[in-house]
């Protein structure tokens, strides 16, 4: 249950203005180090592949930044389903 309400929480946060990006950031960083991990962003896209996640980590250093993270949304990289 607390996966569904983190992930509830975190999709309506990303769906907002980029302006609550950090919001995001806060709600699925789960380690605090101010960028994701494969992991943490299949929190809020489960359907997130290992395949496609190097695709975001343009500067291939294992995590996402949120410019990352923002160029991967408005590429279509990073949907929700459902």
């Amino acid at each position: 249950m607390k996966n569904l309400t983190l992930t509830a929480a975190a999709l309506a946060v990303f769906a907002a203005a980029p302006v609550m990006a950090s919001n995001f950031a806060a709600a699925v960083d789960a380690d605090g180090n101010g960028s994701l991990s494969l992991e943490e962003l299949q929190i809020a896209f489960p359907e997130l592949t290992e395949d496609t996640f190097l695709q975001i980590d343009a500067d291939a250093d294992g995590e996402a930044s949120m410019e990352e993270v923002t160029a991967a949304q408005d590429a279509g990289l990073l949907v929700t389903n459902g």
